[in-house]
């Protein structure tokens, strides 16, 4: 899922960890670093459940070194049971995006008292800019304040500690308040409503306002920008920009002195669409990209697009003609066709059923790579407004 930033989540449950004996360390340390490389290169959320850790599944001692040492080569924010280690290597000089820098927040779920005094133990070794990065949370519910907690897969042992933690609080709990019903969008709304919607209400024009200006932004000002779509932005002013173009006001990117809030405010809009732009329909077809035999995937991609319906194929070729030009200046942006791949895939495609597995990212993103790659191949000579 992602968080109230757009950021990706990751998320360990610590009651899906069998018994010791029973586990292959080994292969948990690969499957955590595999995990973590998917997202480390972009800023990212981790959200630690800490129900369900017992002596019986707490892994050695000999294993968190071993975890360290591994994860010590690439800077990463190791978490160890029941406490957090922080290395401070500095490895590859044009590696900038590591593991501790791009994380920016860690979310300790049902936290134990003794977790807490570990932590104040360990707290003077931790930096203070890494120290403001952990939030402790009691409930589950304290999670919606910070990000889509219905997109979060929470196993049911979980929840029902949580049940039994709030019956056990002193006192009444809470009234429930009553959610008042949504209100329609405006007639200049721009984020999540559909593109049906935007067109009706902007003269049929098929490119959204919001995409056509941060796009024409990002053109003039941020293509050669290291890390573009990379980097997040105020949570405050990207809330305060959405609310501008919602209201049908002008917005000027030079005034914020910051190129990645266009970048953000650009996946922001694509992840708000109610239905995602490569629809639902085209999700399990995409899935399938990695079965096809490799010389064979361009033109997959291009039999699965040209299936679209025909306003959401103009935005998509829009939009990735402006991405093949990102990664045409990859020698300055670092930003390859594979890196917006990684950051692109999920605004561009999801499940309409709960949220998308582990195993849907490699096909996402290889999809998303070839359309952005073989941009010229894929997409007809259509001329688009703005191209």
């Amino acid at each position: 899922g992602d968080d109230n930033s757009g950021r990706k989540v990751i998320t360990f449950s610590c009651c899906r960890m069998p018994p010791s004996h029973q586990l292959n360390h080994t292969r948990l340390l690969e499957y955590l670093k595999y995990t973590l490389d998917q997202y480390v290169e972009n800023d990212y959320t981790v959200v630690y459940f800490h129900y369900g850790l017992k002596s019986l599944n707490k892994p050695s001692l000999k294993w968190l070194q071993t975890a360290y040492k591994e994860f010590d080569r690439k800077n990463l924010i190791v978490l160890s049971w029941p406490t957090i280690v922080l290395s401070k290597l500095t490895i590859f000089k044009n590696w900038v995006w590591l593991y501790k820098k791009n994380l920016k927040a860690l979310y300790v779920v049902h936290p134990t008292n003794f977790i807490k005094i570990l932590w104040n133990i360990f707290k003077p070794l931790i930096s203070h800019k890494f120290g403001k990065k952990i939030t402790y949370l009691n409930y589950l519910s304290d999670l919606r304040e910070h990000l889509k907690y219905d997109q979060l897969n929470i196993p049911q042992e979980v929840i029902r500690h949580d049940e039994n933690l709030r019956r056990k609080q002193k006192g009444k709990l809470p009234p429930v308040v009553k959610v008042p019903p949504p209100r329609p969008p405006l007639p200049t709304q721009q984020f999540g409503v559909s593109l049906q919607y935007i067109k009706d209400k902007n003269k049929g024009e098929l490119i959204p306002p919001v995409m056509k200006e941060t796009v024409s932004y990002l053109k003039r000002k941020g293509l050669q920008v290291e890390g573009l779509f990379r980097r997040s932005a105020s949570i405050q002013t990207i809330k305060d920009v959405q609310k501008l173009y919602n209201q049908g006001k002008s917005v000027n990117f030079d005034d914020y002195n910051d190129i990645h809030i266009p970048a953000v405010i650009l996946k922001t809009f694509l992840r708000e669409l109610p239905q995602p732009l490569l629809t639902f329909e085209c999700y399990d077809q995409i899935l399938g990209i990695t079965s096809v035999e490799s010389s064979l995937r361009v033109t997959r991609c291009k039999q699965i697009i040209q299936g679209l319906p025909e306003h959401n194929y103009v935005v998509l070729k829009y939009l990735i003609c402006f991405l093949h030009m990102v990664s045409q200046e990859s020698l300055y942006n670092r930003m390859t066709a594979s890196s917006l791949a990684c950051v692109f895939g999920l605004n561009l495609v999801w499940t309409s059923k709960g949220t998308a597995s582990f195993n849907a990212l490699v096909p996402l993103n290889l999809f998303t790579e070839l359309l952005i790659d073989f941009y010229t191949n894929i997409f007809t000579s259509q001329t688009v407004p703005g191209e």
